[in-house]
């Protein structure tokens, strides 16, 4: 993890447009990718922000991990005198100094864009107090290269402790941003600089343990849609893991409730062929006339029987069965007997 302190270059000579669009917003493009890369790279690293000229170098913001402070800070810099670099790389020394977290590494990048005042003998005495205090420095020398080449190599010769502090030179006519995206500044520390600004292999784009090519997006020029998608996946994919594992579990449960549902499905098929037999059986009776006793007897061992059943099962249709057993009991009676038994009685009487 890193502190770093960028150091921009707001003097009138950044109003030049041999940087598209401008030498001052080329710089600001790249300040906003270097921020971005710097606070993806570990979730702990931090980024400043200050200007070098003007009456006094200030600073914009002390070191946070928080890229939109850094984002609106680079938006509200404004144009105005000249750059004082020795007087603003020691400013951003004390800035780091008073950093938070101790453990973080302490750099300071610098954007030179305009003719550099100092001496080198000044210049290297400063950088030789850098080292001392373990502070590495980037330098990106664009719009007057030859001009200060002198002093930024004596600079970076003086400040470079096992290679931690590079120089990179970016010819006019060229994207700032994309010429830098490939150097060591851009890297890890340790990364090797092939010397006068050109370009590195770039390293794969991995973020917080999660390769963002296979998205076919670049987390340091649009993170937040690298975001949008890195979650949109990892949610996909959860998905399809839980889909498939559902699949394969054992369907116990669901051969538990066909069973459960196949029981009462037997229960109430016998119940109705109970019912169907007792209704035959009611109908036999009921169809059965004065066929003698024998049958009499027999229908009433049967009724009787019936009557167990239908008691527990449907006490309606037991009343039903004993209604229509009782009048299977009394024998019919024909008129013409009725018309003999009167016709004895009168002749007994006279």
């Amino acid at each position: 993890m890193e502190a770093t302190v960028v150091c921009i270059d707001n003097s009138e000579f950044s109003r030049n447009g041999d940087y598209s669009p401008s030498r001052f917003q080329a710089q600001a493009d790249a300040v906003n990718l270097l921020a971005g890369a710097k606070t993806q790279h570990h979730p702990e690293n931090t980024v400043g922000i200050m200007t070098m000229a003007g009456k006094t170098p200030t600073v914009l913001v002390t070191p946070t991990s928080d890229l939109g402070k850094v984002l609106q800070a680079v938006q509200n810099m404004k144009i105005d005198g000249t750059v004082h670099m020795s007087t603003a790389v020691q400013i951003a020394q004390l800035a780091l100094k008073h950093r938070e977290n101790k453990n973080q590494r302490q750099r300071i990048v610098v954007f030179i864009g305009s003719p550099i005042v100092e001496e080198k003998d000044a210049l290297v005495k400063i950088a030789k107090k850098l080292k001392k205090n373990n502070v590495a420095v980037d330098i990106v020398s664009f719009g007057c290269e030859e001009e200060n080449k002198d002093k930024l190599e004596a600079f970076q010769a003086a400040v470079n402790s096992g290679d931690n502090s590079h120089l990179v030179s970016v010819p006019a006519g060229t994207i700032l941003s994309d010429m830098l995206f490939a150097t060591p500044i851009f890297m890890e520390e340790g990364g090797t600089d092939t010397g006068g600004g050109a370009a590195a292999a770039p390293q794969p784009n991995i973020v917080d343990g999660f390769d963002y090519s296979q998205l076919g997006v670049d987390p340091t020029l649009d993170p937040e849609l690298a975001l949008a998608l890195r979650i949109s996946m990892e949610e996909e994919r959860a998905r399809v893991e839980a889909a498939a594992a559902e699949g394969n579990e054992p369907k116990e449960g669901e051969d538990k409730a066909a069973a459960v549902e196949e029981e009462p499905k037997e229960e109430n098929e016998v119940e109705a062929m109970d019912e169907d037999t007792l209704l035959q059986q009611a109908l036999a009776l009921s169809m059965q006339g004065g066929g003698g006793e024998a049958p009499q007897e027999m229908d009433k061992e049967e009724g009787a029987a019936v009557d167990e059943d239908v008691e527990v099962d449907d006490p309606e249709l037991a009343l039903a069965l004993q209604m229509s057993m009782g009048d299977q009991q009394q024998p019919p009676s024909s008129s013409k007997d009725d018309d003999e038994k009167k016709k004895d009685k009168k002749e007994e009487d006279a």
